[in-house]
C-alpha cells in the first residue's frame, strides 16, 4: 500500500473532530465533504453560516452530510470561548470585551474549539498567512509539555515509478524555524522522529544533515550539527540518529558504506534534519518540483494539540491530506496521554 493510502486509511479509523477555520472557501468545503464521506474525520467548518451552506449546496452536499458549522458571530459557544480567550490573554492586557471580539475571528475561534476540547485539531492557511496561523496556534493552543519550540516538517512521499527508493520521509525544518541553534536543532530532530512514527508506524531513522560527513570538513556550521546530534542522542538514547552526514551518506547505502561505514543508519535514513530553513526549504521544493515527490505540509509540531498550516495555493486534495495528517497527530496525542 502506498504511504498516502496508508495515511488516509489510518486516519479513517480515528474519527477525530477536525475544524477548518476557512470554512467558506470552496476548497475547504470540498475537502470537508471528502473527509466526512470517507470517514477520515468528523468535520467542523468555521465561517459565515449562510456562505458555508450556500457553498455546500453548490457542491451538492447530501442533506445528511454531518458536517458541523459554527458562525463565530452567533455560535452558542461564543461566550464560553470568549471567556477562555480572556483567561488565556488577560496577562497581555486583553480585556473581557476585547476577548469576546477576538473570539469571533475564525482562526482564533477554531483554535479555541481545540483548546476547549470541542475539536481535536485545526487546519487553516488556504487564505490566511502562515504567521497568522502559527501565532494563533501558539497563543491559544500553546506548546506541548516539556517543549519550548514549535517547528515544522514536510511529509515527503516518494511513490512514482522513477523513484529509486519508495516510501514516506520527513524533511525538517523546511517551513518555520529560520536558523536553529544546536539545542533547537536537537529538539526538531526529536519532534520529527516522533511525528514520523506517529504518521507511518515505522521506526524513525534520523539523519542530521550537513555539507560534511563524520569530520570530512571543519566549520562552525558543521560543529553545530555535531553538537545537536549529541544533545538529541543524550536526551533519548534509544533514538536512532547520526550526524553530521551529507545527504547521500544518509540516503544511499553504497555511499554510506564508503563515507560513513560505522553509521547506524546504513544509508537508510527516513527523517532528514536540515541545519537551517534555507537548506530545508530549497531541498523539499527540489524534491517536489524536479523529483516528483508529493509534499504535505508545512505540518506543525511541538504544540499541545494539533494545528496545521496550508499553502495559499493549496488544492482541496492538499487540504484533505492535511486533515488526515492532523487526525493522525490527534491519535498520537491521545495515545501519549
Amino acid at each position: 500500500m502506498k504511504p498516502l493510502e496508508t495515511l488516509l486509511k489510518n486516519a479513517a479509523r480515528s474519527r477525530f473532530r477536525i475544524v477548518l477555520s476557512e470554512g467558506e472557501d470552496p476548497r475547504a468545503v470540498e475537502a470537508a465533504l471528502a473527509a466526512q464521506g470517507d470517514g477520515i474525520a468528523r468535520m467542523i467548518l468555521v465561517g459565515g453560516e449562510a456562505a458555508i451552506r450556500d457553498e455546500l449546496s453548490k457542491q451538492q452536499a447530501p442533506e445528511n452530510h454531518g458536517i458541523e458549522i459554527h458562525d463565530p458571530s452567533s455560535s452558542h459557544l461564543l461566550n464560553e470561548l470568549g471567556g477562555l480567550y480572556h483567561k488565556l490573554r488577560a496577562h497581555k492586557g486583553v480585556s473581557a470585551e476585547d476577548a469576546q471580539k477576538a473570539a469571533q475571528n475564525p482562526h482564533i475561534f477554531a483554535a479555541l474549539l481545540v483548546k476547549s476540547g470541542h475539536a481535536d485539531g485545526t487546519v487553516g492557511g488556504a487564505v490566511a498567512t502562515t504567521a497568522d496561523i502559527v501565532r494563533t496556534a501558539i497563543q491559544v493552543i500553546g506548546t506541548a509539555a516539556g517543549n519550548k519550540l514549535v517547528s515544522s516538517f514536510f511529509l515527503m512521499l516518494f511513490c512514482a515509478k522513477h523513484h529509486p527508493k519508495k516510501g514516506a520521509y520527513i524533511f525538517a525544518d523546511s517551513g518555520l524555524v529560520v536558523d536553529p541553534n544546536a539545542e533547537e536543532m536537537a529538539q526538531i530532530a526529536q519532534s520529527s522522529a516522533a511525528s514520523f512514527e506517529a504518521l507511518t508506524g515505522e521506526t524513525a531513522r534520523v539523519a542530521m544533515l550537513s555539507f560534511s560527513t563524520h569530520g570530512s570538513a571543519q566549520h562552525e556550521a558543521v560543529s553545530k550539527v555535531v553538537t545537536a546530534t549529541e544533545i538529541a542522542r543524550d536526551a533519548d538514547p534509544n533514538l536512532l540518529i547520526d550526524g553530521e552526514l551529507q545527504f547521500d551518506a544518509a540516503f544511499v547505502p553504497d555511499v554510506a558504506e564508503k563515507k560513513a561505514e560505522h553509521s547506524p543508519l546504513k544509508g537508510e535514513a527516513n527523517v532528514f534534519i536540515f541545519p537551517n530553513l534555507e537548506s530545508g526549504n530549497i531541498a523539499y521544493k527540489i524534491a517536489q518540483r524536479i523529483g516528483g515527490a508529493t509534499a504535505i505540509g508545512p505540518v506543525l509540531q511541538g504544540l499541545a494539540k494539533p494545528a496545521n498550516d496550508l499553502s495559499r495555493g493549496c488544492s482541496a486534495e492538499d487540504i484533505l491530506h492535511m486533515i488526515a495528517v492532523t487526525a493522525a497527530q490527534a491519535t498520537a496525542a491521545e495515545a501519549a496521554g
